[in-house]
């Protein structure tokens, strides 16, 4: 009896098999021509024994990095990294199976990656891959989707995440910034002298019209302007002199007669004594 019972339990488990969350099935019949067109879902399901073989396979999205080394437009080499999220069309899993096996991933992704790559890249400069990245990220994840269905796969997101490119280049790029910068400080050095030269010129031409008004005043009124300069200049002496505690005036002779003959006095002088 228990015997029995051994085998019925043994003969019940060897027809069911489970379906785990994220998975999915395909049936694999020997007497209806291989693999059958339905999918089975998550769950536990029947099967005949030896005729009917189930192949669970992961449907869940997941990570792919695509590295590849190709050439822009200009000739340059290029270091570009791709991370791939995908999953497979649950619809098209027994033709999936059928025509890829379970690692179809390993036989689609590295080669389509490449080819799409290499030709969206070829359509592009080296510069033009920096500053138009966005652009070309999205190039690539259109021509990678397109591709994708071809082989029954989904692509959730494309993204570039790596971009290097070769030091002959890396080079070039910092002698053009170094002489773009050099070319920026001698347009500014240019500016600074004609700003200069400006300010002579400027200067020149005010002095020239002072020294105009000041000969036509002579003309007109004579030595009379440079009388009205003299005292100008006498009171600003005067005036600061007369702030100062170390200025001594020493009066000169005065006028006087002596054999007979008149002189005149002498001018006074103005000492400045320094106090110690």
């Amino acid at each position: 009896m228990a015997g029995a019972m051994a085998v019925g339990a043994f003969t019940v488990n060897s027809c069911l098999y489970n379906v785990d969350g994220g998975q999915r099935a395909v049936m694999f019949d020997t007497l209806r021509g291989g693999i059958l067109p339905d999918v089975r879902g998550e769950g536990t399901h029947f099967m005949v024994p030896v005729i009917q073989r189930p192949i669970v396979l992961d449907v869940r999205t997941r990570p792919r990095e695509i590295p590849s080394v190709t050439g822009t437009k200009d000739l340059q080499m290029v270091n570009i990294k791709l991370r791939v999220l995908w999953r497979p069309i649950i619809e098209k899993l027994p033709r999936l199976y059928r025509e890829l096996g379970t690692d179809f991933d390993e036989r689609v992704l590295p080669s389509i990656g490449n080819e799409v790559l290499k030709s969206v890249v070829a359509q592009y400069n080296a510069e033009e891959l920096l500053s138009k990245r966005a652009e070309v990220s999205q190039r690539i994840k259109e021509e990678m989707m397109k591709r994708g269905e071809n082989f029954h796969l989904t692509l959730d997101d494309v993204a570039i995440t790596h971009l290097t490119f070769g030091r002959e280049f890396m080079k070039a790029i910092e002698a053009k910034q170094v002489a773009s910068q050099e070319a920026e400080r001698q347009q500014w050095v240019v500016r600074r002298a004609e700003q200069e030269r400006q300010a002579v010129v400027t200067r020149a031409e005010g002095e020239a019209e002072a020294a105009s008004i000041i000969t036509n005043a002579m003309d007109k009124t004579g030595n009379a302007i440079i009388e009205v300069r003299r005292i100008d200049a006498a009171k600003e002496i005067a005036q600061k002199l007369a702030g100062s505690r170390n200025i001594v005036y020493l009066p000169g002779g005065g006028t006087g007669s002596s054999g007979g003959g008149s002189r005149e006095g002498s001018p006074g002088l103005l000492l400045n004594i320094d106090g110690k």
